[in-house]
């Protein structure tokens, strides 16, 4: 599933990998509330499509964001975990959650997130810590 990028420019390929409507929600769920399952992260407020969905997931898969793997106790089920390049989105996540807090609250009802407004190093930091300790099951 690679895609021929725009250019040569970083923040273009990152764009081109990562920049549509919700491939950084994925991201979201899966770093900070360790949503796994296709259902799980389906069941998000945003209401992804499935399609849109799988095919993000696949994208994420093929630029290696994300791996895919079976449920040891259901080998039906797949679950998505994401890689260290994944997890290398973290500060990303804390930047455009920062962001939003601040400059969106006029046009909508923002959500309040606990410790956001904490150092970012340590927020970040404990964010990855959290998704890391979370792996250790699988």
């Amino acid at each position: 599933m690679i895609k021929e990028f725009r250019s040569g420019c970083p923040i273009s390929s990152a764009l081109d990998v990562v920049g549509d409507k919700w491939s950084l929600l994925i991201i979201r769920d899966m770093l900070i509330k360790h949503k796994k399952t296709f259902k799980e992260i389906s069941d998000s407020d945003e209401r992804i499509a499935p399609s849109i969905l799988s095919a993000r997931l696949k994208l994420l898969e093929s630029y290696k964001l994300i791996s895919k793997t079976k449920i040891p106790e259901n080998k039906k089920e797949n679950i998505y975990l994401l890689t260290e390049k994944g997890i290398r989105l973290t500060p990303i996540i804390v930047e455009f959650s920062l962001w939003g807090d601040t400059n969106m609250r006029e046009f909508n009802k923002i959500n309040d997130i606990e410790g956001l407004n904490s150092d970012k190093s340590y927020v970040i930091q404990s964010v990855q810590d959290s998704y890391n300790s979370m792996l250790l099951n699988f």
